[in-house]
Parts: C-alpha cells; structure tokens; sequence
C-alpha cells in the first residue's frame, strides 16, 4: 500500500495588520489546534472538519499507510515571523527526508492555505513545496489541500502535482476537500504522472464580504463548478483569493485538472470574470444600529451584524470597540436590556479584573483599544466604565457548529462582562466568533437576544444566520478593510485592479 506523508500549515497573512504569527501564536491553539509532530497528529486531526482530517479519514478508507510529520496553524494577523516559518518548514522536511531513508515514500499530502506571507518569504507554500520538491525530486506525487482565500502563484501550481481548494464560504467543507485531495493524489498515483492541468488569474480584486457562497454570485458559480467537473471529468477550483497580502500575486485564480482542464478553465474563467457582479455596499457602523434597532422590534429572531473591519480571520485583533460605541450611542442596551450582546473582544487585562474581582461584582475599566487601521488613523477609544461581571469561564470551548466541528479552542480566562444593558463577551485569546459555543460558554445564547454584534466577516453565516432574521454588514474603524481599493497597497502590479 502506498506509504503517504502528511503535513500542514495554516496561515491567513494580512500585511497590513497590526500583530505578527510568532512561534507562540502557533503553540497556544488559540483558534486552531496547536503544534503538533509525529503520531499525536493523526489523533489530533483526525475526524475534524479540517482538511487534514478529511484526508486521513479518506486515506484510511483506502487503506494507505499515513507517516505523519508536524502540523501548524495560527489565527490570522500580519507576517508569520522568521522563526515561526523555519521551524515548521524545517520540521516537515526532515521528516520528509527521514521518510524517505526508511521504507521509502510513495506521496506527499499538505493541509495548508495558501495565503501565508513571511518575514523571509512572499509565498511560504511556494517556499514549503519547492524546499520539499528539492528533498523528493520531479517525479514523487505532491498532493496539497488549499484555503478558498488562497492566493494561488505560479510556484505553487508549478511545484505541486495537483492542488484543490474548498468551495464553501463559511468553510463548511474543510474535511470534505481534504478527502478531495485524497483523490487527487490516487488519481496522480493510477496514472503514474502529473495530469495535464490549465489555470487562469483575474484582473481584479475581490472584498471578502463579496465571497459568501450563502449568497450570489458566489453560491451559484460554485453549483456550476461541481456540474462542470462532473461533465468533462476535472476537478475545478476557484480561488477568490484574500484581499489584504501585499504582494505581487495576490489576486483570484481559477485552475484545473484532468484532460479537459483547459476548457474547465476557459469556461470558469468567462464566469467569474464579470466584475460587476462582485460590487457590494457595506453600512457604518451607526447606520447598521439604527437599521438593527429598527428590525429587532418586529422580528421574531436576532439580527445580527457583522463587525468585519475587526475580523481576527482576517488579520484583526478583535479588540477594537466603534460597534460597543455605536450600540451605546443608540441606547441599544437600554431598548432591550441584556439581550445586546457583542464578541469576542480580545482584553486579556479585562477577563483577568473580572475573575479577579469575581462573579456579581462592579469593576471600573478601559475595555478594548484604539489601534493603528489601514487608512493611518487608529480606532475608536476604548470604552471606560462601570461593568458589572455576570459569567466567567476558563476559555475551553468544543465548537459544535458546521464549521471545525469537534475542534476545541483554547481562549483562557473569559468573562461576560454588562455595561448600560449591552453584554460583552470578553477574551483572554484571539478567535472569530464563528461558533455559538463561543457565546455559550459565558452564558449568552446567541437565539434569546435581539441584537448581536459578531467579530466576524462571514464564517459567522454558517452558525449564526440560520437563526437570524436579517444580517447586516458594518465597517467601524478597524485594521482590515472591507474595502481593498483603501488599503495602502504598494506592491500589487498595475495590472490587478484594486475593485472588480
């Protein structure tokens, strides 16, 4: 049986966001499991809705032998430092090599995103699979699962036998691709060769509140996709690429495999490229209240709006505090008295004075921060106040919603913490609320409230809209731009339009 080498790393890189992915960021298993090398790997994995657990689900299923090397994910922020990157690379190596002097290799599979930037490296999966090709040579199969966000080179196309991307935004199908790729590599293994493979770029950037495969364009471009390769016998994707890596491929890509690629990636190609379709409007952050207030009086479900500007998914730190002003301004809080609530704000200082004072009890805070955002100016202040703490939690959490089902997330002391009627769910570790569990876990249960506020851009959707009246969209100042044409980009080529 085929003797397969697994391995992953998962990182989102926002240029232009305040914090970088040190060596910690990777260990702490703040939103991701944390590090993980050798056979603990295969049982940490394996199972999740992760692309990696997928994988070794579907290769057990084939009865593969699985050599597991190291596996590493962090939360989105800027650069992964220069450390950080070498020794995950450096692990998956030498692993590599030692799989290779023992008993021989048959196949390679990554989990890995495909937006990764370094301190050292533009494109760390480009890096990571050409410093693995050096090790196994041309003809070994190298077989890697991507992020829909990734931002597909011509290295990692060139460098790779085959590579697949998920095709769901909230990524609901993580495990799924992973099996995918599992396929990927068994046809690459039948044929003895590379299968003929086309791809294709746009000219333009994509905002991420564009990307919802809950809404169009994106929901029926995918349903053409899966018809598409079950027609000419591919497997298709389409990347649309994360908007905020300041680099000289960061763009959409669509690509594919099999004998018909080439016509796959015509016809996708003429698809997607209609800029027009991808346009969209965001509200203020005060608009989006008073829109909100106005629709939770008569609705039978929460409204929910998305604070996308301080999304920890896609490079924020989840700490910024416009929507909590925006709320107050409105007197949300007081319309509806403890059925407003907002997370997860990422104050470690603040959960810490809240266990320290303990449950019931009054403390005076600077909740939140005003950081540095892309347009030079920082963010609102933080709130100062009286807060009342009304829940307090150690931070573990098992997420039970579509997406990373079954992963537990490490957030440490948290706190539920109540000023003027509003609720704020306070964290000691950076995580999008992608999950009710998340809310849970400090007493909110996100269907008994009127209002609430998600640090989130989409992943939210997939947990959260099912049980929602409407969702709203809001901009409050913050370090990721929902709009990619305001960011300070200074090496993105003349020829990639900065809005569709």
């Amino acid at each position: 049986m085929p003797r397969i080498l697994i391995a992953g790393f998962q990182h989102e890189t926002n240029t232009f966001a305040p914090s970088r992915a040190d060596w910690a960021a990777f260990t702490r298993g703040d939103c991701f499991p944390p590090f993980v090398r050798g056979a603990a790997l295969l049982q940490q994995l394996g199972g999740l809705n992760l692309p990696a657990g997928g994988f070794i689900d579907a290769a057990r299923g084939r009865g593969w032998t699985l050599l597991p090397s190291a596996w590493a994910g962090a939360t989105p922020s800027s650069y992964v430092t220069h450390e950080a990157f070498e020794r995950i690379a450096s692990a998956i190596v030498e692993d590599t090599v030692a799989a290779g002097a023992d008993g021989g290799l048959d196949g390679i599979y990554l989990d890995l995103h495909g937006a990764a930037v370094a301190e050292q490296a533009d494109d760390c999966e480009g890096e990571l699979l050409a410093r693995l090709r050096a090790v196994v040579g041309p003809a070994l199969p190298i077989v890697a699962s991507l992020d829909l966000h990734a931002n597909v080179t011509t290295r990692m196309l060139h460098e790779a036998d085959a590579l697949v991307s998920y095709r769901s935004y909230p990524h609901v199908d993580m495990a799924a691709t992973g099996a995918l790729a599992c396929e990927l590599l068994a046809r690459r293994l039948r044929l003895g060769r590379k299968e003929p493979s086309a791809s294709a770029r746009l000219p333009f950037l994509i905002a991420l509140n564009a990307q919802s495969t809950w809404a169009e364009p994106a929901r029926s471009i995918y349903d053409e996709l899966v018809a598409l390769d079950r027609e000419l016998g591919t497997v298709s994707s389409f990347c649309m690429g994360f908007p905020a890596s300041d680099f000289a491929e960061c763009a959409p890509m669509v690509w594919s495999h099999g004998q018909a690629a080439e016509c796959a990636v015509q016809r996708l190609h003429a698809r997607v490229a209609e800029p027009a379709q991808w346009r969209l409007q965001i509200l203020d952050a005060r608009d989006a209240v008073v829109q909100a207030l106005a629709l939770a009086s008569a609705a039978a479900k929460p409204v929910v709006i998305a604070d996308t500007q301080d999304n920890p998914g896609a490079g924020g730190d989840s700490n910024t505090t416009g929507m909590l002003h925006a709320l107050l301004a409105q007197g949300a809080g007081r319309r509806h008295p403890g059925r407003v609530a907002l997370g997860l704000l990422y104050d470690p200082a603040a959960a810490q004075a809240a266990h320290q004072a303990g449950l019931g009890a009054e403390i005076e805070l600077a909740l939140g921060q005003a950081v540095p955002t892309f347009s030079g100016r920082r963010s609102d202040a933080p709130l100062r106040g009286r807060f009342k703490v009304l829940a307090l939690a150690d931070g573990r959490c098992t997420l039970t919603g579509p997406m990373m089902t079954g992963a537990t997330v490490q957030l440490g002391a948290s706190t539920c913490l109540e000023i003027d009627g509003i609720r704020i769910a306070v964290v000691s570790g950076k995580s999008q609320l992608l999950d009710r569990e998340l809310l849970r876990m400090v007493g909110l249960h996100a269907e008994q409230l009127r209002i609430v506020v998600v640090k989130s851009s989409n992943h939210f959707r997939a947990d959260f809209e099912p049980h929602a009246s409407h969702v709203l969209v809001a901009k409050a100042a913050g370090p990721m731009a929902a709009d990619p044409a305001e960011l300070p980009w200074t090496r993105l080529p003349p020829d990639i339009r900065r809005r569709p």
